[in-house]
This record gives C-alpha cells, structure tokens and sequence, in this order.
C-alpha cells in the first residue's frame, strides 16, 4: 500500500492553483472539471510521480468550520520537507510569502511557517 493523494482545504481552486505553482514551485499534476469545482492535484518537480496533493475546496461546512479553527489556533495544515531551510526561506521571502514562524531550529529539525494565503498555515522542515 502506498500514499497516492493527500489534500489540503482551499478556499478558491484557481488562486490556490497560481500559489502552489507560480510561488512555490509544485506543478499541476491533474485538472479535471468536476462541476464547479476541479479534482486538482499539484506534485514536486523532484518527485512528478509521487505523492500528489489534492487542493480541496473548503465548500463543505465541515471542511470550512475544520480550516477555520486549525487554522485559528496556529496548527499547520501539512508539513513540506525542505532541503535548506536558509535558501527555502529567502526564496519564499522573495516571492512574497508571509510566514508566521521565522526558522526556528529544536534538537531534531529546523522549522518555519508560512501563510498559503488559502486559508492554511503551513509547515516546512528541514530534518
């Protein structure tokens, strides 16, 4: 068994689409229609046929209630592996992104958070 998709809540498809490839640098996997919304996935350009990662509309009340308060009480969303967190940090700076949690190492990793400007906060770790 094997992890294929993972998802995030959104809150718009289209501007979750530009951040997560435009500023981040995942590209677009899958963008099929589906009604009003799209089943679309992003993936890392190190790893196209790995892990993808499904952006989820929030047009649920349960989806939108749950982004809501994790998102209110400061819990990431999901966490991102990074392999330099100096370099990934100054390249997202650059680009915009806001983060909540300037790097910050512990014993076993350093960690930063950021806003997706999506409705998620968003860990990336250097291990």
């Amino acid at each position: 068994m094997q992890i294929g998709v993972c998802s995030i809540f959104v809150d718009d498809q289209e501007h979750a689409a530009r951040f997560y490839t435009d500023v981040l640098g995942f590209v677009t996997k899958t963008d099929i229609p589906m009604g009003d919304f799209s089943w679309l996935t992003v993936v890392s350009p190190d790893a196209p046929d790995g892990v993808e990662m499904l952006l989820e509309p929030n047009s649920h009340p349960a989806a939108l209630a749950y982004q809501e308060s994790i998102y209110g009480d400061g819990i990431p969303a999901t966490m991102f592996f990074v392999n330099d967190m100096e370099a990934e940090y100054d390249r997202l700076t650059k680009r915009g992104v806001e983060f909540t949690t300037p790097p910050t190492a512990t014993e076993q990793m350093t960690f930063a958070v950021f806003d997706d400007t999506c409705g998620n906060l968003i860990q990336i770790v250097e291990r």
